[in-house]
């Protein structure tokens, strides 16, 4: 029988109140914590809280704080990508960031899903869907990026949209749902 954190990391149904879970949570907020909360003038401590919380950090990536995470371990950011303020990354399943992409001020980058069924949810079942940015991707502010959606490279996000559907590479793509408008 598997535990619930192996369900959750195999991306079947799970219990996130399982005890293991919640101590990875528990891990994830002090870490956020320490990164939120570490001063502007020590980069060397933010980069070494960053390593510590992410699953890959890429060389010369830069997070502006605050950032929120669910477990931190299941993010992937590439080489050179800038993350702006007051990110939302929830982890449940893997978050890969490509290199050198671009991420707006409070975008949403969201695994879980929940099941439709009310009883399952009252259960507390839930689970989650990858999420992929391709390299040189940009997401504008305020975008939001539902359960697994691949953004290819090279694409754009205006501003406040919430992307449903996988995106391909070297599009513009705006709107609630995103829609793409035009090739770059």
């Amino acid at each position: 029988m598997s535990s619930q954190k192996e369900r959750m990391l195999a991306g079947e149904p799970y219990l996130a109140e399982d005890p293991e879970l919640a101590a990875d949570r528990a891990r994830a907020e002090l870490l956020s914590e320490r990164f939120n909360t570490c001063p502007a003038g020590n980069p060397g401590e933010r980069q070494t809280v960053l390593r510590e919380l992410l699953g890959f950090l890429g060389e010369d990536a830069e997070i502006r704080a605050p950032l929120y995470v669910d477990y931190g371990y299941r993010i992937s950011i590439g080489a050179r990508t800038f993350v702006n303020f007051g990110a939302t990354f929830l982890d449940v399943a893997k978050i890969n960031i490509g290199a050198d992409v671009q991420i707006g001020p409070g975008v949403q980058l969201l695994t879980p899903t929940h099941p439709l069924d009310p009883a399952q949810r009252r259960a507390k079942w839930e689970a989650g869907e990858p999420i992929t940015i391709g390299d040189n991707a940009w997401l504008s502010g305020g975008v939001i990026v539902c359960p697994g959606v691949r953004i290819g490279e090279n694409a754009v996000v205006g501003a406040g949209s919430v992307v449903t559907k996988d995106l391909p590479a070297n599009v513009l793509a705006v709107g609630n749902p995103a829609r793409i408008i035009r090739e770059l």
